[in-house]
């Protein structure tokens, strides 16, 4: 074992899977953001942890909305989730500009993405502070699953399924 720099030995741990982290603004606009930060906490009851850049608007609509989606997209919905990867929601209607299509979520307001293979609705339970991230723990309060094997990102550089 040599020593390494941090961030080779963090690039050595994708592939992980690539979420869409999908929230809503106070008149319930959608917005999605793509993260790979992220994590299953507990069984019971069912908790979910997602860590967010404190200046993205995903931090700023769950911090307003105290509810997200995290939405695993399968393979069929690869170039729309690149794009809302590389766009602000501030900048528009991130969702429609990448032509993802939404479904009503059952429990909370922000929606399900169409083409993902799972959805897991939650609400904010907990928050911690991790320097220049929140750390939002969500209990799954619904869970969805569809057809598609889930993309996995290649440490920020590319999406694709394995």
């Amino acid at each position: 074992m040599r020593e390494s720099s941090i961030n080779d030995a963090l690039h050595r741990i994708y592939p992980q899977s690539a979420v869409l982290v999908v929230s809503v603004d106070g008149e319930g606009n959608p917005n999605a953001m793509v993260a790979d930060w992220h994590m299953r906490t507990s069984f019971n009851p069912p908790l979910y942890a997602v860590s967010v850049g404190k200046t993205r608007y995903t931090h700023e609509l769950i911090k307003i909305c105290r509810e997200f989606v995290i939405a695993f997209p399968s393979s069929g919905i690869k170039n729309q989730t690149l794009y809302c990867g590389i766009h602000s929601g501030r900048e528009g209607d991130k969702l429609e500009a990448a032509g993802l299509k939404t479904l009503p979520a059952k429990n909370v307001k922000p929606p399900l993405i169409e083409g993902c293979a799972v959805c897991l609705e939650c609400r904010v339970v907990e928050e911690l502070d991790t320097g220049d991230h929140t750390i939002f723990v969500g209990e799954i309060v619904a869970a969805h699953t569809s057809e598609g094997k889930i993309l996995f990102d290649f440490g920020g550089h590319e999406l694709k399924e394995i």
